[in-house]
């Protein structure tokens, strides 16, 4: 089946994994050092602290396996148009062997959609707030401990700073390992919220603009109004968040603006493959690639612009054919022609490879023809 409104810019369950060890490890280092060192739990507030820091660790832990689990919804099993005379709107999936509803696509894992959308950007919201305080308790135990045992000296003048102990005294003194595993989890800390904190703006941006990431690329080549944007930010927030906790719609139909229907976008869509159809070029390859992210072998300057995407990097033997549909300076992305599938459409090995390695067929190639209306270089 279809994944709805896939959010592309994830490997979502890598992202997830990684997130939940860091916070794993977190929450399990602010809670030693709260109980153990900086407040132990002698006063109410002390206690409410570290509820605060189990409330945290829950809520994340329920969000990340309502989002890993429930997943983000599929078309069902043999869906079909009310009319017939639409399917003229919508695009065939060669996998599938089916027409693929408005706003569905295949992912490779796990992803971000319909229906775990709200409980994905909860997690990217709570993870750093929970890392904020969970760093604020770092600080603090770092900062007391060092506070009681060191003496500084400053010309003739030394000061002893363990005369002013507080009260009430750590349950366990902070040793060189408990130091360093502090220092340690508070970078972990710090890093998270900056990482998580910019993905969950990245989010917030989504939900307001009631778009997908993949449909942001649809959208900066329309030259009219993107459909499914309702034109209020509120309205667009309440698709996503419900006091229910259950999404607006069905994951198939969607409100739309007035001027636009439930195709406007899958017209769209079509009519930019057409056109992508059209500008792509045919390169043959001249060098191995080894589908390295960064390759070293093929230049500096190849190395250091090596897209920040998630799109895979194809692996490229020299002889093979690639048909480019968009690039970049240094980079293509395009589809490798094996055997007869440039004839007969079936590609579906694409991703990224460096320009470098390839070549611009001539168009009277014997093999293969270059692509009608092809003008210039992508």
């Amino acid at each position: 089946g279809y994944i709805l409104f896939i959010i592309k810019f994830e490997n979502l369950q890598e992202l997830k994994r990684l997130s939940l060890g860091v916070i794993a490890i977190c929450s399990t280092m602010a809670m030693i050092d709260s109980v153990l060192r900086y407040w132990p739990l002698h006063t109410t507030g002390r206690s409410v602290n570290f509820i605060m820091l189990i409330n945290w660790t829950v809520m994340i832990l329920y969000n990340y396996f309502n989002a890993m689990f429930v997943g983000p919804g599929f078309v069902p099993l043999g869906w079909k148009l009310e009319i017939s005379q639409d399917i003229m709107y919508l695009q065939y999936c060669k996998v599938c062997q089916a027409y693929k509803a408005p706003g569905s696509h295949h992912c490779r894992n796990n992803c971000c959609g319909y229906q775990n959308h709200a409980s994905f950007t909860l997690f990217l919201l709570l993870a750093p707030l929970h890392c904020i305080h969970a760093a604020f308790i770092f600080v603090m135990t770092m900062y007391t401990q060092l506070y009681n045992r060191l003496s500084f000296r400053w010309n003739t003048v030394k000061t002893d700073m363990s005369t002013a102990r507080r009260d009430p005294l750590p349950i366990v003194p902070l040793g060189l390992a408990a130091f360093a595993a502090t220092l340690f989890a508070l970078g972990l800390a710090l890093g998270t919220t900056i990482a998580v904190g910019m993905l969950f703006v990245m989010q917030m941006k989504i939900i307001l603009r009631n778009k997908t990431s993949t449909e942001s690329w649809t959208e900066e080549k329309m030259k009219s109004v993107f459909p499914y944007d309702t034109g209020s930010r509120w309205r667009n927030f309440k698709q996503v968040f419900t006091w229910s906790g259950v999404p607006e719609g069905d994951g198939l139909e969607w409100p739309v603006r007035d001027g636009c229907h439930q195709y406007s976008l899958t017209t769209e869509q079509l009519k930019q493959k057409a056109g992508k159809r059209v500008r792509s070029v045919l390169y043959k390859v001249t060098e191995d690639y080894s589908g390295a992210c960064c390759p070293l072998n093929k230049g500096i300057k190849t190395f250091f612009t090596s897209p920040c995407t998630e799109e895979p990097r194809i692996q490229l033997q020299k002889g093979e054919f690639v048909l480019a549909t968009r690039g970049l300076q240094y980079w293509l992305y395009g589809d490798k022609i094996l055997d007869d599938s440039f004839i007969e459409g079936v590609s579906r090995i694409r991703g990224l490879f460096p320009r470098k390695c390839v070549e611009k067929c001539p168009c009277d190639a014997e093999t293969h023809q270059a692509p009608e209306g092809k003008q210039k270089n992508t």
